[in-house]
């Protein structure tokens, strides 16, 4: 997909989004002005082909308009491509690298990676943090709005909210941050602010995707030994009933009703964002591996995990349609531990035989990306890269290129990254 398709897509999201013209018009003015005279040639050359059927641009994701055919469909087939990030974590260093005189803005940190997202029909990462006001920083994982604002401009759709950081700041904080992930245009995954508010989605997100039902459902190992109070047991979705402690003990029960709940709606494609595993360790656990067979059982195609911090292996079945993406890595964080700076963005391609109504998952690939952080006006920042284009700039000595040292952690993450997802099963 080219850079003028990835660009009216997001023109549209922006368009139906409401409260925020002014954050998207920011953002088209930095995209133009930051690109490169040879991008931009190119641009213009692809526009003159583009131009005739401009008109017709694809719907957002999520929200089909009556009488509007995406570009992906035809009378045979929907095709649609789903997106994921790993780990966003709300540190001290992800906060500093916003700072914009008296407020914040994290536009920058996303313009490289955002093909991968706003390119798209759908994206989602885990967010690891609350947005519940000041004081913002690692100690209770708050973050300023303009976080959540600038990753829908990204073209991030939706926040897995099952993982760690739920209970960090009590039920009100859940409950906050909920409403303002609603207000910066996203949609939250597995957490839900009281019992009516899960009785009334299930347990899950429900979207038609170009006319693809897809079910996003999510669920965390546990929320750093905290509990959930009496009456609000429904408001994060757990895998283990033992989930203070040792998560040996998997919820059978509690995911079969939401997935069989799930299944009830008859959706095309079924995704699980998981929040499991241990914290810096690359071995994959027995309920994992029993988790992971349970959900498929219960009609689930993609098994997205988070919480390692360490990009693990990928099970890609393509004769069943399935895939289990056992941990993503870090989307962004400090990238302070060795392995931490580089991860993937997964993407799923799904086909929906409009005849038959059968879908399945057609293709699996990933883009590795690396965060680097760098000094600009006495002030610590940060950006995701894209790993392959940033390794040919260097190598062509082309403009806006990274430092050696940026460009040498890069091959070794790309060399790591393929070694560990071409491991056998």
């Amino acid at each position: 997909m080219d850079n003028s398709e990835i660009r009216r897509r997001q023109q549209k999201r922006r368009i139906d989004r409401k409260k925020r013209q002014e954050r998207q018009k920011k953002l088209r003015r930095r995209l133009f002005w930051g690109s490169a005279a040879a991008v931009l040639l190119a641009a213009l050359v692809i526009t003159v082909f583009l131009l005739a059927d401009y008109i017709n641009q694809p719907p957002a994701p999520g929200e089909d308009t009556p009488g509007q055919t995406s570009p992906q469909a035809s009378q045979e087939q929907t095709v649609i491509n789903l997106a994921f990030g790993g780990d966003l974590n709300v540190t001290d260093k992800v906060i500093t690298a916003g700072s914009a005189g008296d407020g914040y803005d994290y536009t920058d940190i996303f313009t490289d990676i955002l093909p991968l997202l706003a390119g798209a029909d759908g994206s989602a990462v885990n967010f690891e943090g609350d947005l519940c006001g000041a004081p913002y920083g690692t100690q209770d994982t708050r973050a300023p709005q303009a976080l959540a604002d600038a990753l829908s401009d990204a073209g991030v759709d939706y926040l897995q909210m099952a993982n760690s950081c739920a209970l960090n700041n009590g039920l009100l904080g859940l409950q906050s941050t909920l409403e303002n992930i609603r207000k910066a245009g996203l949609e939250p995954v597995g957490a839900f602010a009281d019992k009516s508010d899960f009785t009334k989605h299930k347990g899950f997100t429900l979207r038609s995707i170009h006319g693809v039902k897809v079910a996003f459902v999510a669920f965390t190992k546990g929320m750093d030994s905290l509990s959930l109070p009496a009456g609000s047991e429904d408001c994060v979705n757990l895998l283990y009933t033992d989930y203070t402690s040792t998560y040996q003990d998997v919820d059978t029960e509690g995911i079969t009703k939401i997935l069989k709940d799930v299944a009830a709606e008859k959706p095309d494609v079924t995704v699980a964002l998981v929040h499991w595993g241990s914290e810096y360790n690359r071995q994959i656990s027995g309920t994992q591996e029993k988790i992971a067979k349970l959900m498929q059982q219960q009609g689930v195609d993609a098994i997205i995990g988070t919480h390692s911090h360490y990009v693990q292996k990928l099970s890609y079945d393509p004769k069943a349609g399935t895939v289990v993406a056992y941990s993503l890595g870090d989307f962004l964080g400090d990238g302070e531990k060795s392995g931490t700076a580089y991860s993937i963005v997964l993407n799923l391609e799904f086909t929906k035989n409009n005849a038959t109504g059968e879908t399945k998952l057609t293709d699996c690939r990933w883009d590795p990306i690396y965060t680097t952080s760098f000094e600009n006006d006495g002030v610590a920042r940060m950006q995701i890269l894209q790993i392959r284009p940033a390794i040919a700039r260097y190598e062509a000595d082309g403009i806006n290129k990274v430092s050696e040292e940026t460009y040498t952690a890069m091959k070794s993450a790309l060399s790591k990254l393929e070694a560990t997802l071409s491991e056998e099963e």
